[in-house]
């Protein structure tokens, strides 16, 4: 997600020779050779970002397991909790932000969700295979979990959570997580201000074929998608779900003259028959050939700041945040930003300069330089200059290894807090009225969202952040990064 042509990629892990060690229940004594990695199908990034440390743990020889953790809420709440998520991102933006701005304010989640994520626990545990000898988290729901479990002293083995993001919710951070691995100082930085005591900067990661092509490659890719072959094209993504003002954006760019717009809607056909109404001629549902794609396109134009952009990093392609959706959208784009490694267009008066300094101009080769260089092969902060280079080779996957055969203390809190035992009734009530918020908040966004008043309802309550008709007043604002509370797990594949 070898980069042929690249002096900067990641380099294949070398196969690590583990010892077997006993079950998880009793205490860890050695070392063994697999992983479990939780995710969560919320959106495509998270489950993206866990397949490609999925695939170089294989590489380096160990079985790894996993789990969606959505699938281990019980009464199958997980898809309510999916669906529900979706339909507040389409119908009611304004709603997401609230929830993301106040969690984001109060440090994380309240009783209800905690209550939630409880209930995910003994189903979790149960599931990890005996031999486990750490467990990774690419979700913040995952984590939460997971680092209650090793608190407890009911998991033994190591804990890590890979932060997907450029900026870090405090829901990422959990108590009892052993280790953060972060893609760049950025990140890094907001993962210790929340409370996390042992972040090392690891890196991305990004499937191989996401990779820096000459000018044949280029030519070839824009043929195989039929498109032309001089003209400046900027790839408009908006996740797997295609949520975004993306009509506008896609409007926008066809009219400032920049650029050529290419629209992948993901699974939003809907989207798709719309944008070819508005004679939008280069429009994409869902796209297995995402590295093709990339390869002809000059500029990458994204709203959410998730695995695509990374992707686009990886492929030596430039990056503007535009047309942001609330929450970890607009988050992701201010530390992108702050980075270095992508501009954020905030006034649509700058849109045509910008995409003319990132496809012909010092600006876009700056930022390809530095997009490529999350990629480069360093030793990171926790090597010693003794290891061997293939220990020292940098990355979430790399790192989780090293773990692997170090293993680590005992669990620590981020801060004393006092908890009481919650009854299986006090449980049982908490989680019902998950369900009924989240059923209500659907209901009730798309109610506003779709009757007459509607629109009008929106623009008073959310400050004028609906989706197609909100200009473009949201991205002067700053918020943070993802809600993402409760979703939680079951086996996607096992693999040795």
């Amino acid at each position: 997600m070898p980069h042929l042509g690249s002096t900067v990629h990641l380099r294949a892990l070398a196969v690590a020779t583990l010892r077997p060690r006993q079950a998880i229940p009793p205490h860890r004594q050695a070392a063994a050779d697999r992983v479990v990695i939780v995710s969560a199908s919320v959106g495509a990034g998270h489950d993206g970002a866990a397949a490609e440390l999925e695939r170089r743990l294989v590489a380096a020889g160990f079985a790894v397991d996993r789990f969606d953790l959505l699938d281990v809420l019980p009464a199958r709440l997980g898809r309510l909790v999916r669906d529900g998520y979706h339909r507040m991102l389409v119908r009611t933006p304004w709603l997401y932000q609230r929830i993301y701005s106040s969690t984001e304010r109060a440090g994380g989640g309240g009783p209800v969700a905690r209550a939630l994520l409880r209930s995910a626990e003994a189903r979790l545990l149960r599931a990890l295979p005996a031999d486990t000898g750490a467990v990774v988290s690419t979700y913040p729901g995952a984590s939460r979990v997971l680092g209650s479990l090793r608190l407890a002293g009911r998991l033994t083995v190591p804990v890590l959570t890979y932060l997907t993001d450029f900026s870090v919710h405090p829901l990422w951070v959990a108590d009892g997580v052993d280790i953060h691995l972060a893609l760049h100082a950025v990140p890094a930085a907001q993962a210790r201000a929340a409370g996390a005591r042992d972040v090392r900067v690891c890196g991305p990661v990004a499937d191989p074929r996401f990779r820096p092509v000459d000018a044949t490659e280029r030519t070839a890719a824009r043929t195989r998608f039929g498109l032309p072959t001089n003209a400046p094209l900027a790839l408009l993504v908006a996740g797997s779900w295609g949520v975004g003002p993306v009509r506008q954006v896609a409007r926008e760019l066809r009219d400032c003259g920049a650029a050529v717009p290419v629209v992948v809607c993901g699974r939003n056909e809907a989207l798709a028959e719309q944008l070819r109404a508005d004679g939008i001629e280069h429009v994409h549902g869902w796209v297995d050939d995402m590295p093709g794609l990339m390869h002809a396109s000059d500029v990458l134009v994204q709203n959410a700041g998730g695995l695509t952009s990374l992707e686009a990093f990886a492929a030596g392609l430039p990056v503007a945040s535009y047309g942001c959706i609330p929450g970890h959208g607009l988050t992701n784009a201010s530390a992108l930003d702050q980075a270095g490694v992508a501009a954020w267009i905030r006034d649509p008066a700058q849109l045509k300069h910008v995409l003319g300094e990132l496809i012909d101009g010092p600006r876009g080769l700056l930022q390809r330089e530095a997009g490529l260089a999350l990629f480069a092969a360093e030793v990171p902060e926790s090597a010693t200059r003794t290891e061997t280079h293939q220990d020292a080779d940098r990355g979430p996957a790399a790192e989780t290894v090293r773990v692997c055969r170090a293993g680590v203390g005992p669990a620590t809190p981020i801060a004393v807090r006092r908890t009481r035992a919650v009854r299986p009734a006090a449980l049982r009530l908490a989680i019902t009225t998950a369900l009924a918020c989240t059923v209500w908040a659907g209901a009730v966004g798309t109610a506003v969202a779709t009757t007459d008043g509607g629109p009008r309802l929106i623009h008073a309550i959310g400050q004028d952040l609906d989706l197609d008709d909100m200009g473009h007043r949201h991205h002067e604002h700053h918020e943070h990064d993802a809600l993402h509370e409760g979703h939680e797990v079951q086996v996607k594949g096992r693999h040795s």
